[in-house]
């Protein structure tokens, strides 16, 4: 059981230290999602990123496998059903961060993280906890309107209206390299 904040992971028997604030967490989440980054470099990104000292680790793998169950509270994902997307930090930051700052009673982006040093911030783990008890808010609205649309379930009256005169902050926006959107744009 974890009681506490881990600040390193272990990984062939060493402990490395990781950066843990919520912002370099979602910062991996862009790199993840960047269309213009090979598999490869994506990997790499989120190592350098993640590893306060990227340049000693010696087995990626590894090194991956702990970052993604770090970054999913300490638990393991393997065996886990895919899911459909629900959300989409970059694109719900806006509508994430003011329920997190009211759960933990502080503006989270006003605490200052310095990536060299490793500290201060706010532990992903900190941010993840509140996240879960968001409660009823813009955002919760949000998310139920993708699941049941993700499930093919008929949104009732009202959560219908809102999807109407909403439909840009519920449909999760889908990514495109720049040749991409140059061949749309040159078929539109």
């Amino acid at each position: 059981m974890g009681y506490r904040l881990p600040k390193s992971v272990e990984i062939d028997g060493k402990e490395f230290a990781v950066r843990y604030d919520f912002r370099v967490i979602l910062d991996i989440f862009e790199a993840i999602n960047d269309p213009e980054l090979s598999d490869e470099d994506r990997a790499l990104a989120v190592l350098q990123m993640f590893y306060v000292d990227f340049e000693v680790l010696t087995d990626y793998d590894v090194a991956l496998k702990e970052c993604f169950k770090f970054i999913n509270g300490g638990q393991e994902q393997e065996g886990q059903k895919k899911q459909p997307q629900l959300v989409a930090w970059e694109q719900d930051f806006q509508y994430i961060v003011a329920p997190v700052n009211r759960v933990l009673g502080y503006e989270t982006r006003a605490l200052e993280y310095d990536t060299e040093s490793n500290t201060g911030g706010v532990h992903w783990w900190t941010f993840l906890s509140a996240y879960m008890e968001i409660g009823d808010c813009l955002f919760a609205q949000i998310v139920g309107i993708r699941s049941k649309k993700a499930k093919g379930k008929r949104l009732d009256k009202t959560e219908q209206e809102f999807y109407r005169k909403n439909k840009e902050i519920v449909d999760i926006k889908v990514r495109y390299t720049e040749s991409e959107e140059a061949l749309i744009k040159a078929w539109t």
